[in-house]
């Protein structure tokens, strides 16, 4: 999901992971983690992207809630029931 969303958005904008690195100040591994889903982006990182990449932060934060839900609930035996209880209750919250 978002990172995908991120990968795309940076190769649509011409810039290799090297750079959006050295702007976050961090190693290009954890940018190629961010985009392949195996490390969480944290909400400051997020910011910093969504400003490098021109894009406006809201567009990409519910992205970032969604992975977040799903790593709390990808190994939880009933997960998507709980999630669906969830989706329940807030829509007639």
């Amino acid at each position: 999901m978002l990172g995908e969303k991120l990968k795309e958005l940076r190769e649509s904008k011409g810039l290799l992971q090297r750079q959006v690195a050295a702007e976050l100040d961090v190693d290009t591994a954890y940018i190629s983690k961010m985009e392949n889903n195996d490390k969480p982006v944290s909400k400051e990182h997020l910011k910093k992207i969504s400003t490098l990449l021109g894009v406006p932060e809201n567009d990409l934060l519910p992205l970032w809630v969604g992975e977040k839900v799903k790593r709390v609930i990808k190994n939880e035996k009933f997960g998507k029931q709980a999630l669906e209880i969830v989706l329940k209750e807030l829509s007639n919250g």
